[in-house]
């Protein structure tokens, strides 16, 4: 069994965190928390419970239980091990592997300029610290059919749930940049390298999930339709489809047109004020809240800093910050102690 298809224990406390990284942590798990409970009302009004139990699933099963649900279902950016677990321990059954997120942290741009085994390597220790399914934002596969198919069968290796593609060339440009040009990739190109790593993947439970970009590039709804009935034919297991308007509306016409050949996965980072249910009423499967741990976490860092340096002290930011003893219980220290008791000669 991969080491993180073990379930965490659950100690049922609630410790406070020290030191600039506590607001950090304290940003994540608000935030999480947030998302969490406002995306799991019931259309009674009554919130599902925010403890999740262990899943003893293949996590690639879970995954594709999730894009195949009735249910409105929701992926949460996670960028390391630690920001994983704790978007585990809020709540969300399922969490997106942000290129943005994993490359900003990295301290390097959203232009593959982390090469995609160390994008696995983040992916590793994310993979390990929970139990809930990884969907990797995978750029373009990282090169043509050969290097994507490859990226599959590791990622599989890591325990990762699946893979999301996009129709773009390589190097990717981030999709919210403004200005800059977008341009697509070959349709029967990314068709193919659609089918080569679903003919690669060795569990059939493994997720490709197709991003069309054809918004993002400028191009229409007919544009928009035609490369998401391509990938659906080539094998996808859903499609994102994507858009920077301010609106829905580029969802909403899809939504309307599309006919259900694949689960249609969203990413509402420019259309936030839309309200959920209305991604319910348009049969989307799942929303990914695409990059907001790292945005929270980025605003934190600076905003502690900021104060420390201005006050040469830590008096103004100790009681705002979480504790030492927060990182340690994330970190699942306790289980250490247990194991040096074990397995350590005793004096």
């Amino acid at each position: 069994v991969h080491p993180a298809e073990y379930d965490w224990p659950n100690r049922g406390h609630v410790v406070r965190v020290r030191g600039k990284f506590r607001s950090v942590m304290q940003a994540l798990h608000s935030l999480s928390s947030r998302l969490r409970v406002a995306g799991n009302l019931t259309r009674f009004g009554i919130m599902r419970t925010l403890s999740v139990p262990a899943n003893s699933s293949k996590k690639t099963t879970q995954l594709k239980t999730m894009l195949n649900s009735a249910n409105l279902e929701f992926l949460m950016e996670a960028h390391n091990g630690l920001s994983a677990k704790i978007v585990q321990e809020t709540g969300f059954r399922g969490i997106w592997g942000s290129g943005l997120s994993v490359s900003a942290q990295l301290g390097v741009r959203d232009s593959n300029e982390a090469s995609w085994t160390q994008v696995l390597d983040v992916l590793e220790f994310m993979s390990d610290a929970t139990t809930v399914p990884i969907l990797l934002d995978a750029d373009t596969g990282y090169g043509n059919f050969n290097n994507a198919r490859r990226l599959v069968r590791k990622l599989e290796q890591k325990g990762i749930a699946g893979a999301c593609l996009e129709d773009k060339l390589f190097p990717k440009t981030n999709s919210l940049h403004d200005g800059r040009a977008q341009p697509l990739a070959d349709i029967e190109e990314f068709s193919l390298k659609i089918t080569a790593c679903k003919d690669y993947q060795s569990d059939p439970d493994f997720c490709i999930v197709a991003r069309v970009e054809a918004f993002i590039a400028g191009w229409g709804l007919e544009e928009a339709l035609k490369r998401a009935s391509a990938y659906a034919d080539a094998g996808a297991d859903a499609i994102l489809m994507h858009s920077k308007k301010s609106d829905a509306s580029d969802i909403v016409a899809f939504m309307n047109a599309w006919n259900r050949r694949a689960p249609v996965v969203i990413v509402p980072t420019k259309y936030y004020t839309t309200p959920t249910d209305q991604f319910r009423e348009m049969g989307v499967s799942t929303v990914i809240w695409a990059n907001h741990n790292l945005r929270a976490a980025l605003q934190a860092m600076q905003e502690t800093t900021r104060q420390i340096f201005q006050d040469q002290s830590l008096i103004n930011v100790e009681k705002k910050i979480a504790t030492v003893k927060e990182i340690f219980r994330l970190q699942d220290d306790d289980e250490l102690v247990q194991a040096e008791k074990k397995y350590l000669p005793q004096q």
